[in-house]
């Protein structure tokens, strides 16, 4: 074959990816979601059956209409992000205590054109790199392993994520290494991993979705010998599995590797108060804001050189004893490829071991990567309904979106926050002299909040005030 023609084939092969992305996205749009106009709220409600679609129909049209619709309640992302979101069905926790359900409406419109065709350009390139990744690291005899990441649960159920990758046959699989290694790492695509807790085979899964909040439902549960990895390796599970509060052990194994281990957090559904921390420039300095200060930090510099926010570590630990079951959640945007260099920073820093809830940033098997807005609402939403009793503590920065994502949780969990922690950026740190990522403002004013928000530039200084608050409620 001549190389015009050659060249000719892969141009037609390129727009059939890129129109058959353009459809699903379309496809999207018009599944049943309408925005429901003349309401005063600032949440929203998606539809998705076709009943309910129509009655909403007829009472924007001023037919009549029945004055309430019985809808299921699902999860967006925020009103003030364009990127189209998966609806996320909510349903009552393992308890069986029925919790206040929120309805939020999503904006009809489309994405732009220019960011829809970015958006595929994007996912198109994605998947030929993963196959050209993929057909190399083959030809150099790697084979699948897995990386199994530290799960939570209650004593009734558990959630588990983990996912397989390829990796030379002497690798071993949580060694922290630079950021740039990390993101270049290639997933092993529907590949079987059994799993055991504690030495106990676990074969009754329910199969969930990255960056979705899946409530415990046994009607969804499945029974195998073993779970199959997404197209982009990973595995979201949510085992229905009794166990006695305490750490456990996570023990995940594909086919041609040794077991690897991880610890599971079981915490008692009686814990009153629990913790939410950021992790970039919260307790990790990262520069975020900064754009290259930030890229060299989270890809290039040594996991074992990373600065810690001073004093951030003492304050931890003095909520720790302060609140001696309090779970610490770490809620930070940053991609799972970079989990052990996180992991291996807390244990270095000193800081309250705790599950590490990441993003994915693989494009395909979503519509496009979640806004971090989006990402922390969603893990907020699941860490809410998973501990209806538990009140929490929220602690973040004000060089990207914490402030208000903290308001936006405040207001849609009445009652569920004790207390907001802003780290506050030094000028420094927030913008170097470039251009900061956010285009106009370094950093987000204090959230306007019914609930009381500290701040300071360090540790030392926010826990001046924090702690005597805090001791109210021990």
């Amino acid at each position: 074959m001549s190389d015009p023609e050659a060249s000719e084939r892969r141009l037609r092969a390129t727009k059939r990816l890129l129109d058959r992305a353009l459809n699903e996205i379309e496809r999207e749009g018009r599944t049943g979601v309408r925005r429901v106009r003349g309401t005063a709220t600032p949440d929203a409600e998606l539809v998705e059956d076709d009943a309910t679609l129509a009655a909403l129909t007829a009472q924007e049209d001023g037919d009549a209409a029945p004055a309430a619709v019985a809808l299921r309640t699902t999860s967006a992302a925020t009103a003030t992000d364009d990127m189209p979101t998966v609806a996320v069905p909510l349903g009552e926790i393992a308890s069986g205590v029925s919790r206040r359900r929120f309805v939020r409406r999503r904006r009809l419109h489309m994405t732009n054109p220019v960011k829809a065709l970015a958006r595929k350009v994007v996912i198109a390139a994605f998947g030929v790199w993963i196959k050209v990744s993929t057909s190399l690291v083959r030809r150099l005899n790697w084979f699948p392993s897995v990386k199994s990441y530290v799960g939570y649960g209650t004593e009734e159920y558990s959630r588990l994520v983990c996912r397989t990758i390829y990796a030379p046959t002497r690798a071993k699989p949580h060694t922290p290494m630079r950021g740039i290694h990390a993101m270049l790492e290639v997933p092993a695509a529907h590949e079987r991993v059994r799993i055991d807790i504690d030495d106990v085979p676990l074969k009754t899964v329910q199969v969930g979705t990255m960056e979705v909040y899946d409530p415990m439902d046994p009607s969804r549960s499945q029974t195998m010998d073993y779970s199959i990895s997404d197209s982009a390796g990973y595995l979201d599970l949510l085992a229905e599995h009794r166990l006695r509060p305490g750490i456990h052990t996570i023990s995940c194994m594909v086919p041609r590797r040794p077991p690897v281990e991880a610890e599971l957090f079981t915490i008692p559904s009686d814990t009153k108060v629990g913790v939410i921390s950021d992790v970039d420039d919260t307790i990790m300095v990262t520069q975020v804001p900064t754009v290259w200060k930030a890229a060299y930090n989270m890809l290039l510099l040594s996991p074992h050189k990373r600065a810690s926010v001073p004093g951030m570590a003492v304050m931890y630990n003095k909520i720790r004893a302060m609140f001696p079951n309090a779970p610490f959640f770490y809620l930070s945007t940053s991609p799972w490829n970079v989990e052990s260099q996180i992991r291996g920073f807390i244990t270095d820093y000193g800081f309250p071991d705790g599950p590490l809830l990441l993003r994915d940033l693989d494009p395909r098997p979503k519509t496009f990567v979640p806004s971090g807005v989006q990402h922390k609402l969603e893990y907020a939403e699941q860490l809410m309904e998973d501990f209806p009793d538990m009140k929490f503590i929220l602690i973040g920065d004000d060089g990207q979106k914490d402030p208000t994502t903290y308001a936006q949780i405040v207001r849609r969990y009445p009652g569920r926050v004790l207390a907001i922690g802003i780290r506050q950026l030094s000028p420094r740190e927030a913008g170097g002299g470039l251009v900061s990522m956010t285009g106009f403002a370094t950093t987000q004013p204090v959230p306007d909040t019914d609930v009381p928000v500290f701040t300071g530039a360090t540790g030392a200084n926010m826990m001046k005030t924090m702690l005597p608050y805090l001791e109210q409620f021990v």
